[in-house]
């Protein structure tokens, strides 16, 4: 007898290679996409401008990175999940097909769904924000901000008046570009359906922020870093955050 292998229990070597390598390449993919689908859920993801409300700080189309494992503070651009009745059934709408959703979901691609809104972080829980000092500046716990850096060319702070109180566990967000932004302001007077909570929806729950926007990653051209002004540097500590909203649709004493 013989223990030579005859042909028929030869297995051909290009074969067996082929395999090992195909079977190398779709763990390696797998491995990528499961790292990728962690990283959005966890660390960072990325997101289209939908609209003008933060012109010229972000143009629609722009492609920004939101970062999710620093809390947020004034003065930050935050994603955030609509809160409720900030934006029509159109809008909430998803734009891609099922293939396109997957690769959003991944991380593979950035996020399309009009779920989301992207605003300026103006006050904390327990800031006291008002419209306007005599020299028509926003105020935060007393401080007037100079927003010039950052506001849309030709649009004043707000042409709304008002002074609220952020409660507990919610913050106040504004557009850049004020004149076409449908921000926190926009929500000062909205009641629910009996009529009750006036306000309430003007204040975007802490559990419904994504994370802050750090970069502009697209176009090529648009590339830069997203900072927070030095003007919130000079904004002083806020006080007891309460549990419901003050709200006020009349200008602060001059």
């Amino acid at each position: 007898m013989t223990d030579t292998p005859t042909k028929t229990d030869e297995k051909p070597a290009h074969r067996s290679g082929f395999a090992a390598a195909a079977r190398e390449f779709v763990l390696i993919v797998v491995g990528a996409l499961i790292v990728s689908s962690i990283l959005r859920a966890f660390v960072g993801q990325m997101f289209i401008i939908p609209s003008e409300s933060m012109e010229n700080t972000l143009l629609v189309g722009d492609r920004v990175v939101v970062e999710k494992l620093t809390d947020v503070k004034r003065g930050d651009v935050v994603v955030f999940e609509d809160p409720g009745g900030w934006l029509g059934p159109e809008e909430s709408g998803q734009k891609r097909g099922s293939i396109g959703r997957f690769f959003e979901i991944v991380g593979l691609l950035p996020d399309s769904s009009h779920g989301h809104l992207i605003k300026r972080l103006i006050g904390m829980p327990g800031d006291k924000v008002a419209c306007c000092d005599e020299k028509g500046r926003l105020l935060v716990n007393g401080q007037p901000l100079d927003e010039t850096s950052y506001l849309y060319p030709g649009d004043a702070p707000s042409q709304m008046e008002f002074q609220v109180t952020v409660p507990a566990g919610r913050v106040f967000v504004m557009g850049d570009h004020r004149s076409a932004s449908g921000d926190s302001r926009v929500h000062l007077s909205d009641v629910d359906a009996n009529g009750n909570n006036p306000g309430d929806a003007a204040f975007v729950p802490m559990d419904k922020v994504t994370g802050r926007a750090i970069m502009i990653v697209w176009p090529a051209g648009r590339w830069g870093k997203l900072g927070v002004p030095d003007t919130f540097k000079a904004v002083p500590a806020p006080g007891p955050a309460p549990d419901k909203p003050s709200i006020s649709l009349t200008p602060p004493p001059k």
